[in-house]
C-alpha cells in the first residue's frame, strides 16, 4: 500500500515537472528563437535596402558632369 502511494506521489511530481516545466520552457524557446529569426531577416533587409541606396547614390554623384562645381569647393585660409 505504502509503496503504491509513493509510485503515485513521483508519477505525480514528474506530472508537474514535465507540464509546469518542462514544456513551457521548450514553448519560449521555440518562440524566442522564431523571434530572434525574425529580426535578423529584418536587420538583413535593412542592410541589404541601405547599401543598395548607398551604392545608387554613389553611381548617380559620379556620373554625369567630370567637373566639380564651384559650390562643391570650402575655401580657408591655413592658421599658423
Amino acid at each position: 500500500m505504502f509503496k503504491l502511494i509513493l509510485e503515485l506521489f513521483l508519477f505525480y511530481i514528474l506530472f508537474r515537472f514535465i507540464f509546469d516545466l518542462v514544456i513551457p520552457v521548450y514553448r519560449t524557446t521555440k518562440q524566442v528563437k522564431k523571434h530572434m529569426s525574425h529580426m535578423q531577416e529584418e536587420m538583413e533587409k535593412h542592410h541589404r535596402d541601405q547599401s543598395q541606396q548607398q551604392s545608387t547614390s554613389k553611381r548617380s554623384s559620379f556620373s554625369g558632369n567630370s567637373k566639380p562645381s564651384p559650390d562643391e569647393y570650402i575655401d580657408y585660409e591655413e592658421v599658423k
